[in-house]
């Protein structure tokens, strides 16, 4: 289980693509603290770290499956990801609850300054849309964010300076795709009134 609050921005050392899916090589500090079949959030998506290094990277084995459901297929050599250790007992829940299990994908459409604030509005399948909620909580990118606006084939959020200095999302450009995940609760509560 994650948080949503972003630790450290990865650089992508490696894609080695397989017949079976892609092991990406990552670089951070946070690799000190993993060990071999920990999980690390990597742009939203829950993975398992192997061949570490014992430096600062690590390496992860993307599934198709995973491929066909995130953006992390679009991830080459020298790209940027937001990263976040699991969640350990005893820790602050800062942000909302995250599982790493990305719903879809989205697309940025529109970004737009709001005082020292920035607008992103985001294009979503409606089969996402349902559970996005105007002061609601989604992950985008592994990124805890409240939603602040809801259209009929897209949301929007606000990004913070802090958020925009310290995630991915500070380049986020009309045209790029991002990985959302909804809130899970929603969709509980969606499985408990359809009885």
């Amino acid at each position: 289980m994650f948080t949503g609050l972003v630790q450290d921005l990865g650089e992508v050392t490696r894609v080695d693509e397989t017949a079976d899916g892609v092991r990406l090589g990552v670089r951070t500090p946070l690799a000190r603290e993993l060990a071999e079949g920990d999980s690390i959030a990597v742009n939203g998506v829950c993975l398992t770290a192997v061949g570490l290094d014992g430096g600062e990277r690590f390496a992860a084995d993307v599934m198709r499956e995973t491929l066909r459901r995130s953006s992390l297929g679009a991830v080459e050599p020298g790209s940027t990801v937001n990263l976040e250790l699991p969640l350990r007992a005893g820790d602050r829940l800062g942000g909302h609850v995250v599982q790493g299990h990305v719903d879809g994908v989205g697309t940025v459409r529109d970004v737009r300054e709001d005082g020292f604030a920035r607008a992103v509005e985001i294009a979503a399948p409606p089969e996402l849309l349902r559970y996005v909620v105007e002061k609601g909580s989604i992950a985008v990118d592994g990124v805890s964010l409240t939603v602040s606006a809801v259209g009929e084939d897209r949301f929007a959020v606000s990004l913070i300076p802090e958020t925009l200095e310290r995630t991915t999302l500070g380049a986020a450009a009309p045209g790029r795709p991002v990985n959302l995940e909804v809130d899970v609760l929603a969709k509980y509560v969606e499985k408990l009134v359809a009885r």
